[in-house]
């Protein structure tokens, strides 16, 4: 019996061991940054924006960040430093709605460093939601500061294999000036693939009351948006809408929803406009990018020039909207943008 207890006793001496060393490698390397910035050497695979994001606004070094949707992962954090002087982190999530910002904006200002500037892309269509609504289930036990469940992080089997061995074996550091940017490269922007891929929506009879939308977005805003700007006021937030192509509002006006779309954007804008640590810039009015489908790879994904083109604007005051009177400029513009466009020519060609 003694043989066996000892035999018994070195296997959980064993396997105890192992756990201990595992844990101790994923602490030491830390791929997803919840307790240390990057090893400098270490070849880092950032690619899961749920798991990295909240380690890399714990820990990394910035005074500004980029929050957003897929409409903000083409954005190369090196350009703010260029354009506007700013050490700036990316921390978008694709088909982010305002809850998801909210969880990654409590981490960043609870960060310790001091946010010079948020950068945060508006999806319209993301406001129409819950206030508690996130794109995907978030693992939480990345996102609160419950040492405890930990666990999770430092005995995953996926973190060990994935983001500690492979990048090991096969080392291809990721960039961090560019994380996250789409997988299209060049040759998929152009109106030849973006009409090829798109398909129109059904025809909706009855329109959407322009009201519609609101009471949803102003929650949104009040439970997700607000309130860091109002805590924050050293932070200039530099609000921008992004801009979808000429499809984008073919469907809106095809699901007889451009009315409430509309008053949609004037909402938001008229609320942000209130806070004088708030800058508001409206892309979607740029005919001769939205006209241009070449400058797409679907319907609303733009190529990294559109985006160098905002942070141009960001630092020049270009696309800028001062007041609630220059949103409704805006919006009448975007108005004639579609009102001029052809959209029987661009159906009638074969792609």
């Amino acid at each position: 019996m003694n043989r066996y207890k000892k035999w018994l006793l070195s296997i959980l001496g064993i396997v105890l061991a192992g756990l201990v060393s595992v844990g101790a490698l994923v602490v030491w390397v830390d791929p997803f940054f919840q307790y240390h910035e990057p090893l400098p050497d270490f070849p880092y695979l950032v690619d899961n924006q749920l798991s990295q994001n909240p380690g890399m606004a714990k820990n990394m070094d910035y005074d500004s960040v980029i929050l957003g949707s897929s409409m903000t992962v083409n954005f190369n954090t090196n350009w703010f430093g260029e354009l506007l002087g700013l050490d700036t982190v990316k921390l978008n999530y694709s088909g982010a709605y305002p809850k998801d910002q909210s969880n990654i904006m409590q981490i960043i200002f609870d960060s310790g460093n001091q946010v010079k500037a948020v950068f945060l892309g508006v999806d319209v269509m993301t406001y129409t939601g819950g206030v508690e609504e996130t794109k995907y289930p978030i693992p939480t036990y990345l996102y609160d500061k419950n040492l405890l469940n930990d666990v999770q992080y430092l005995f995953n089997k996926d973190v060990l294999l994935n983001y500690i061995l492979r990048p090991l074996a096969d080392p291809d550091k990721t960039d961090l000036a560019t994380v996250y940017q789409s997988w299209w490269t060049d040759e998929y922007y152009n109106i030849q693939w973006v009409m090829h891929n798109y398909e129109q929506p059904e025809a909706v009879e009855t329109e959407t009351p322009a009201d519609a939308y609101l009471e949803s977005v102003a929650a949104n805003l009040e439970v997700n948006i607000c309130p860091y700007i109002e805590r924050n006021p050293d932070t200039v937030f530099y609000i921008f809408f992004p801009p979808y192509s000429i499809l984008y509002w073919n469907d809106v006006i095809r699901e007889n929803h451009l009315e409430a779309t509309m008053a949609e954007y004037q909402h938001i804008a008229d609320t942000m406009l209130a806070y004088e640590n708030v800058r508001v810039f409206f892309f979607p009015d740029q005919e001769a990018i939205v006209t241009d489908l070449n400058n797409y790879a679907d319907y609303s994904h733009y190529h990294r020039d559109i985006n160098y083109y905002m942070t141009e604007c960001f630092a020049n005051g270009e696309c800028e909207v001062k007041d609630s009177a220059d949103m409704a400029q805006a919006l009448r513009e975007m108005r004639g943008v579609i009102e001029r466009f052809d959209f029987e020519e661009l159906f009638s060609v074969e792609y």
